[in-house]
């Protein structure tokens, strides 16, 4: 088969892959000898960092064969679909040949399970640490791990990749065994471990080299199985405590042709997996607990953010006086945000907050009236009630509003 023949089934077979972003990888120093690649580059874009800068990965697969039969993946052993194999010299000459022409920063090198999960890995790595010490390659790498590959060889990894990643794949242990039974929850969640110390021995010893300095991340599927967001955003806050997770991915099923009726036939909604993406973000950044963002209702709303969606529940708390709120709970007000926060409480030292500084400061000022206080603003006394505010700050139609 051509090469470029490979490549377009490959690289389409790992569009399913979510969990690639090139945050938290530094620069990578060449130590006086000339390199090639970088992590700031322009391109093709396929990821953005936190801080907004737009890279270009290379995002493959090293095969789309695989021994497993995970009910929900394209690549399954029992889907028909064209198949194809790079070397690892493949991929390494496609790397450095599409860095040169500008279109890529990096690699995301993933990769279906041949011969053993061992060999996979093995293969996998080669083709990073080629990429480093033959090449003098310092753009990104993201290495997809296989769970169940020995420990030395996830070890090995770290040391060439940027950042590596374990997909959990489902939020709960049954579906695992249900939907993808070659499949160990107790293995991914073992990778997973080995990463963390690994990294934690990195961190603690300066003179050691560098582990994977972008940390590690996974992805859940959403709407493969009957897991509700409650389950979904429980796993990921456990995930993020115990592993120091860097980023949760989710990614909505996409029904695929001759699906095994163990899956779904349809699939979920889009937006449900930007709520997931919102949610996360609140705990990630905001100190949110899954608790708070999530009722008895198990989902979050479709038609209002998460964010919106707490404060409702939360009437009492607000509206609240910015010149003398805490900080967090600033934050937590609807159309303001972490950063905004931080200005608020460093300007109000210097003067009382008005509510044109709120405008000022770009905030949602639609969204963020109704529960503020300033010194020359407030909300009138028949304040809304929490159904018509609803709707009226609803991003999305009336019948929307829950599901399932």
């Amino acid at each position: 088969m051509e090469l470029i023949e490979k490549l377009t089934i490959l690289a389409d077979a790992a569009k399913y892959d979510a969990s690639c972003a090139s945050s938290g990888a530094p620069k990578r120093s060449s130590r006086g000898k000339e390199g090639i690649g970088a992590t700031n580059g322009m391109g093709i874009c396929h990821s953005y960092t936190p801080d907004g800068r737009c890279v270009s990965l290379l995002k493959i697969l090293l095969t789309n064969f695989c021994l497993y039969d995970c009910q929900y993946c394209v690549n399954r052993r029992s889907s028909d679909v064209p198949r194809a194999r790079f070397t690892p010299e493949e991929v390494i000459r496609l790397t450095l040949d599409f860095y040169q022409r500008n279109y890529v920063s990096g690699l995301f090198l993933s990769s279906g399970i041949i011969q053993s999960p061992d060999y996979t890995m093995e293969q996998l790595i080669r083709v990073a640490k080629v990429l480093r010490e033959e090449h003098q390659f310092r753009g990104y790498i993201h290495l997809k791990t296989i769970p169940e590959a020995s420990p030395a060889l996830i070890a090995e990894a770290g040391r060439f990749a940027d950042r590596l990643s374990v997909n959990i794949e489902l939020p709960s242990p049954d579906s695992l065994i249900r939907l993808a039974p070659e499949k160990q929850a107790d293995s991914i969640t073992g990778a997973m471990g080995t990463i963390e110390s690994a990294s934690q021995e990195s961190r603690a010893d300066r003179r050691a080299p560098k582990f994977a300095p972008g940390g590690q991340s996974t992805q859940m599927i959403v709407g493969a199985d009957a897991s509700d967001d409650s389950r979904i955003l429980h796993t990921a806050e456990t995930l993020y405590g115990e592993y120091r997770l860097r980023r949760v991915y989710y990614s909505a099923f996409s029904p695929i042709p001759n699906s095994p009726a163990s899956v779904p036939m349809q699939a979920p909604p889009l937006l449900r997996e930007h709520r997931l993406y919102q949610a996360d973000f609140l705990l990630r950044g905001y100190g949110f607990k899954v608790k708070e963002l999530i009722g008895a209702q198990g989902n979050l709303p479709l038609d209002i953010d998460p964010k919106l969606a707490w404060a409702l529940a939360n009437r009492e708390l607000f509206p609240l006086d910015l010149n003398l709120a805490e900080p967090h709970l600033i934050a937590r007000v609807p159309g303001i945000g972490v950063r905004s926060a931080e200005r608020i409480v460093s300007l109000r030292r210097l003067k009382r907050i008005r509510y044109d500084d709120v405008v000022r400061l770009r905030c949602v000022i639609e969204k963020a009236k109704p529960f503020i206080v300033t010194s020359d603003y407030r909300p009138r006394q028949d304040a809304q009630e929490s159904r018509a505010l609803r709707q009226q700050l609803s991003d999305q139609p009336a019948q929307m509003a829950l599901w399932g």
